[in-house]
């Protein structure tokens, strides 16, 4: 089997699970797919980074931002969209739990190689079909091939509209990369949505996940993987704005714990730090 993806995607994976195994309903997103794509050892929920009180704020970030990518996919598929691309899929399973909704699109899920071929076998693994629907698109990232060509290649009509979400990609990335695909974006067919998370510089967060934030960047570094780019909302408005987006609008993280943990009453609610753009043409 092709190597392991990488641990962000492997601990996404894990925190969405353990939303639903250790936070009482209701749940923003029920996945427990992923868990089972990774299939770790029985002691996993003992690993440091899944300790459900230290980590609670990361787990419901990762669980809100999913919630918000699906609840957009599913307000454009509605309105006649029919193209979705997630832009570093990693370990995402919207394919598998709401074939309801996906069915209705063509789902192109870009990643690299080794994480693609990976994925699919685990799929293969568990008895769950690649429907023709799902295109697993995978782009050699590192030998700088053209994600765009791969995405025609697979089937895109860039003459239609899309929803593209690009979630948790944009902090490993220069500026300037993120500038290109941005231009590159800005010229999907009108109607076109994406939705990009961006991490924001320390000085913007609250005060008590300042400390997280720094962790995380600190263990990112270590993993060979380190965060290279933040962003203010304004910059990263602006910097859409320039590469020829019709309209763009920053929804914050507090935003999203207003919109999905305003009535729970375990204090479960996500770290601020990671913000959405979304933008479009």
């Amino acid at each position: 089997m092709a190597e392991v993806p990488d641990n962000t995607a492997v601990r996404t994976a894990m925190w969405r699970a353990m939303h639903v195994q250790v936070d009482p309903p209701p749940h923003v997103l029920e996945d427990e797919i992923g868990l089972r794509l990774v299939a770790p050892d029985s002691d996993w929920r003992s690993r440091p980074d899944m300790d459900p009180v230290g980590t609670s704020g990361f787990r419901a970030s990762m669980v809100a931002r999913a919630r918000f990518i699906e609840d957009l996919v599913s307000e454009q598929a509605d309105q006649g969209v029919d193209q979705y691309v997630l832009l570093g899929a990693g370990l995402d399973t919207f394919a598998q739990r709401k074939p309801e909704i996906a069915s209705r699109l063509t789902v192109f899920e870009i990643d690299q190689p080794a994480t693609q071929a990976w994925k699919r076998q685990r799929l293969t693994d568990l008895d769950l079909a690649i429907p023709t629907w799902l295109r697993l698109v995978p782009v050699d990232f590192e030998a700088t091939e053209s994600w765009w060509d791969h995405l025609l290649a697979a089937g895109f009509d860039p003459a239609r509209p899309a929803v593209i979400a690009s979630t948790g990609v944009s902090m490993y990335l220069t500026k300037e990369t993120t500038a290109a695909t941005l231009r590159q974006l800005s010229e999907l067919a009108p109607g076109s949505t994406l939705a990009m998370t961006f991490l924001l510089p320390t000085e913007l967060l609250a005060d008590p996940d300042r400390s997280g934030l720094q962790a995380s960047e600190k263990g990112a570094r270590a993993a060979g993987t380190p965060f290279i780019s933040f962003y203010t909302p304004a910059e990263m408005q602006e910097l859409a704005e320039q590469a020829g987006f019709k309209a763009t609008q920053h929804v914050s993280g507090t935003e999203l714990a207003d919109r999905y943990f305003a009535d729970r009453t375990d204090g479960l609610r996500p770290s601020t730090g990671e913000d959405f753009l979304i933008a479009t043409t």
